[in-house]
């Protein structure tokens, strides 16, 4: 059975980065998320201004698409993706039985402190309130669960595949 772990949450919680563990731990096919996204998407990031849904609904089929690709490989992936809302997260399941969300979280402070740490990255600090207003948390029927994201990466990743990760 293939496995997809879509690696979620607000920007700076360290996605991208717990990701890389999981894919170095499981060997996994992998792709990010923000990497998708089309340039008028990062631009309009850059300059501060949130994106709505009419810019993320085509990011969202983009994403859903590299999962059908995987899912029909019988490859397990692990991709990241914010997926702050549930109709976001629905687009990324619709079709596709082997996704399992990693919605990491942690405190607001440690999440800040993330961002304004960070180097070369389009999304700006100033976009963390919005995310955080956005953020609708897993619903019981969504395949997945929360994991802390404090510690190092490899440690939340480690979590991550203990509870989700494992197919079958």
């Amino acid at each position: 059975m293939t496995v997809t772990l879509v690696v979620m949450g607000v920007s700076g919680v360290g996605k991208s980065a717990v990701a890389a563990e999981i894919v170095a731990t499981t060997g996994w096919i992998f792709a990010e998320g923000d990497d998708m996204h089309p340039e008028a998407n990062r631009r309009k990031m850059a300059a501060g201004t949130p994106l709505d849904d009419t810019d993320r609904w085509p990011w969202l089929r983009t994403i859903a698409a590299w999962i059908g690709e995987q899912e029909s490989a019988g490859r397990s992936a692990v991709v990241t993706c914010s997926a702050l809302r549930h109709a976001y997260r629905e687009v990324l399941r619709d079709g596709h039985p082997s996704v399992r969300f990693v919605h990491l979280v942690a405190p607001d402070s440690l999440i800040a402190d993330r961002i304004g740490n960070r180097t070369g990255h389009y999304m700006p600090a100033s976009l963390l309130q919005s995310q955080l207003a956005a953020l609708e948390p897993l619903r019981a029927d969504e395949p997945g669960g929360e994991i802390e994201a404090t510690g190092t990466p490899a440690e939340i990743a480690e979590r991550a595949v203990a509870r989700l990760g494992a197919p079958g």
